[in-house]
């Protein structure tokens, strides 16, 4: 066995599958349709889904996690439907797995397991291939006692080659070696990435107000994105259609423009292992000056996900970000009545459908309220000799009033505390009138 290949070769594609749930004590579980999310994991796997299993429990089997008399009842499932996995919506320990396979029959994957074979298939950058293949060593570096308790064999027995420890040796000793080395040299790769995404990002933060599209996966944030952009993030009705970072220049509108970032989508308890993996790709969010937390309006759960969501954000370090809750989907909605009572439970939200463009305009305006800051207005000289300045306000800023001078021209425009500190950082010549500020220079006292 050929350590690694084990979530490689998991995939559910085509297969028929039954889910499973237990229903435990606070488990966050939608009441109406507790496998709702589980379902759809399958199905952007590519299962069929042939039947569904629930058992409420105040705690679970430790050796088969739902009840004996449940196990068989599945057992039966599975041979009625002449099923191929099942999928759980629970995490299961490596035993447990071991304990169900042994007594229904088939394969048995556990969410985190699931959620790993959809980001292996979806992987595409080199990147996030480095970041799955770690996260999928970190889940089997426990499991493998489990996975080998079935080779209960002697791996010597006469000389192994050199860096083994001679006969006697359990293969289970040698993979865990393995996995060891595997993940130093996957954490060593993954550093470096991490390294320079973390000078990229810090850079462009510097040149440019940037903007972080983040929420539940399939909400539509690759829609939103491609929408508002010149596009290319790949878009489809899937859960994960986008497991790497795409940046693109959005242009506001008046001279005004920022850098969105479309991210990974959240799930519900996303594996912890998972998170820290793609640490890399949610540096995006981390660092955003703005959040866009995109939520499907028209999904009953969408609450739900907002929650998920504000948790997941505070988890990976950006509590602190400001954040803008755009309800998208709202084109799938038969009235309003949703959409306001959402806004009523989110403050500040904004309705919006990226494939109509309905209420899109408002989210620009509020984007570009937050890149510019604080408004205000000014009264500026610029020297003649200074075309760059004016040039920047001419493109930039509002100008209110224009009046031609000896020494140059006189302004009254109307601007951000962005863009005024962009025109400090730039090394203009004008000078301003802005009395009470701590930032202005005097002008015409």
């Amino acid at each position: 066995m050929e350590l690694g290949k084990r979530e490689q070769s998991v995939t559910v594609a085509a297969e028929r599958a039954v889910l499973v749930g237990v229903l435990l004590p606070n488990d966050g579980l939608d009441p109406h349709d507790p496998l709702g999310e589980l379902r759809a994991l399958a199905d952007t796997a590519g299962a069929v889904v042939v039947d569904a299993m629930m058992q409420k429990r105040a705690k679970p089997s430790a050796k088969t996690f739902m009840g004996k008399g449940k196990i068989q009842e599945l057992k039966e499932m599975v041979q009625f439907h002449d099923a191929d996995v099942v999928l759980f919506e629970n995490d299961l320990s490596p035993s447990q797995i071991a304990n169900i396979e042994e007594m229904v029959e088939v394969k048995i994957l556990d969410r985190s397991e699931l959620i790993l074979d959809i980001f292996a298939a979806r992987a595409q950058t080199g990147e996030a291939r480095l970041q799955v293949e770690l996260a999928q060593l970190q889940y089997t570096y426990p499991r493998l006692r489990a996975m080998w308790s079935h080779l209960e064999r002697i791996a010597g027995g006469s000389p192994t080659g050199i860096g083994t420890r001679g006969p006697g040796e359990q293969q289970l000793e040698t993979d865990r070696r393995i996995v060891q080395r595997k993940k130093a040299q996957l954490q060593r790769e993954i550093a470096e990435v991490q390294a320079r995404k973390t000078r990229e990002v810090a850079a462009r933060n510097v040149d440019h107000f940037t903007v972080g599209l983040v929420g539940y996966t399939n909400a539509g944030k690759s829609t939103f994105f491609n929408a508002v952009t010149e596009g290319g993030a790949y878009a489809d009705d899937k859960l994960f259609a986008t497991l790497s970072t795409r940046t693109r220049l959005w242009k506001l509108g008046d001279g005004d423009q920022v850098m969105l970032s479309d991210t990974v989508g959240f799930v519900r308890n996303l594996p912890h292992h998972l998170v820290a993996s793609f640490k890399a790709t949610l540096e995006e969010a981390v660092n955003a000056d703005l959040l866009l937390i995109i939520i499907d309006a028209a999904d009953p759960n969408a609450r739900r996900m907002y929650e998920t969501v504000s948790e997941v954000l505070d988890d990976i370090g950006a509590k602190d970000n400001p954040r803008l809750v755009v309800l998208n989907k709202t084109d799938k909605l038969d009235n309003n009545a949703e959409v306001l009572m959402l806004t009523r439970e989110i403050p500040g939200s904004v309705p919006a459908s990226a494939v109509t463009g309905v209420g899109i305009d408002k989210v620009v305006e509020t984007v570009r309220e937050a890149a510019r800051g604080q408004t205000r207005e000014l009264e500026m000289m610029i020297p003649h000799a200074d075309g760059k300045t004016l040039n920047f306000l001419e493109t930039r800023a509002v100008i209110l009033e224009r009046n031609y001078e000896n020494d140059g021209v006189k302004l009254r425009v109307k601007l951000g505390q962005r863009q005024l500190d962009q025109l400090q950082a730039m090394g203009t010549q004008a000078k301003w009138d802005g009395s009470g500020s701590d930032s202005t220079q005097g002008w015409g006292r």
